[in-house]
């Protein structure tokens, strides 16, 4: 292992029950007037939604709304978007949601400044130096589920809609000036959606420990964020109503995007293109790759979760682990196969040609090839 890393952490952030009141202050202090709310079509018609466009109005920030975002956000929103942004005459962003309705909002800030198109941006080298980022529009973050971390992140993943491909777009100024974690805004998530997005909490976590790369502090974060998981996803899957542990989990949600600075591996270079092409939930398809991804790195991983486990509960070393994760998922009635989820085999070379294309796979315990790629494929379908 080399002893060398580049280091940075995340930003602002306002955590609590009911600190979505805050929000005309984060805008202030984000120097934005006139913010435009970007969200999911779901999120759009709901409460927690009118509450916040309300609390905009009331501080004099307006009504700026725009909700034409995917589960799988393309271009296609994205243009959108940014069109929405320059009709209004918008000075910033509030990213508002889950991982779609984030990353979205984030692209659209980054996005309405910009020349170029959104691909040449994608976290490739030092390809974020082409962006002109004097244009980057402020963003403020809201989260409204518990899963993806996007709001502490300093990309977003936007899948092309002619190839179907997920993407990776970066750039320091993409990390949002402020955050605000309130997690009575999760209360309402229905239970496969709690699932679903804890579980990708979880493999955040899982991954960013596996990850073979030197950054000590991502590890340790990675290690309480896993314990988290563990303790509290059960509690806020059998009554939403739990404040304390939706908070928990709202905690483990921005720890696992810190700790994957120190790479992803497998289960996220599969269940990127897995959701590009078919169109699952990615929390979820996370969740049923995992255990197979576990056994590849067995040979590697074994005796940092012989360590771990105490910690996190567990009896039995990295096997006690690798039981307990199938018997987590079972517990929330996650598929064991990927073929329950509408997933098939006919395009198996395709997704294993995109897996080898995905950021994720430099942060694998073990080198990825299309020789095993293809047999975890077939294993989780």
């Amino acid at each position: 292992m080399s002893l060398v890393g580049n280091w940075s952490y995340p930003t602002a952030m306002k955590f609590g029950p009911g600190r979505i009141k805050e929000l005309p202050e984060a805008c202030a202090a984000a120097g934005m007037k006139k913010p435009l709310l970007v969200t999911d079509k779901g999120l759009a018609g709901l409460p927690i939604t009118a509450a916040t466009l309300d609390i905009m109005e009331a501080a004099g920030l307006g009504r700026g709304l725009f909700s034409e975002v995917d589960p799988n956000p393309s271009e296609i929103n994205l243009d959108a978007g940014v069109a929405a942004y320059k009709a209004g005459d918008h000075d910033g962003v509030i990213a508002f949601g889950g991982g779609s309705g984030l990353d979205l909002g984030k692209m659209v800030a980054f996005m309405a400044g910009q020349t170029r198109p959104i691909w040449d941006f994608e976290d490739v080298g030092d390809w974020w130096t082409r962006a002109d980022a004097d244009a980057i529009a402020p963003i403020v973050a809201v989260p409204t589920t518990a899963g993806t971390g996007s709001e502490v992140g300093r990309a977003s993943v936007i899948t092309n809609s002619q190839t179907h491909v997920k993407k990776i777009i970066f750039h320091p100024k993409v990390l949002p000036s402020v955050v605000i974690c309130d997690p009575e805004l999760t209360v309402g998530m229905p239970k496969f959606i709690t699932a679903g997005t804890g579980l990708d909490a979880f493999a955040h976590c899982v991954e960013a420990f596996s990850s073979p790369h030197y950054h000590p502090m991502s590890q340790g974060i990675a290690l309480e964020g896993m314990r988290l998981v563990i303790d509290n996803l059960p509690r806020a899957y059998a009554d939403g109503t739990d404040i304390d542990a939706r908070a928990n989990m709202m905690s483990a949600a921005a720890m696992g995007a810190t700790a994957f600075q120190k790479g992803l591996g497998a289960i996220h270079a599969m269940s990127h293109p897995i959701g590009a092409v078919f169109n699952t939930h990615h929390g979820t398809t996370n969740a049923v790759c995992m255990p197979a991804v576990l056994d590849l790195n067995e040979p590697v991983i074994r005796d940092r979760f012989d360590r771990a486990v105490g910690y996190l509960g567990i009896d039995g070393g990295y096997d006690g682990f690798r039981a307990f994760v199938q018997g987590f998922n079972d517990s929330f009635e996650i598929p064991r196969k990927l073929s329950d989820m509408g997933v098939t085999s006919e395009r198996i070379d395709d997704l294993v040609a995109m897996a080898l294309e995905d950021p994720s796979c430099g942060g694998n315990p073990v080198e990825l090839t299309a020789v095993n790629l293809k047999a975890l494929f077939e294993a989780c379908i």
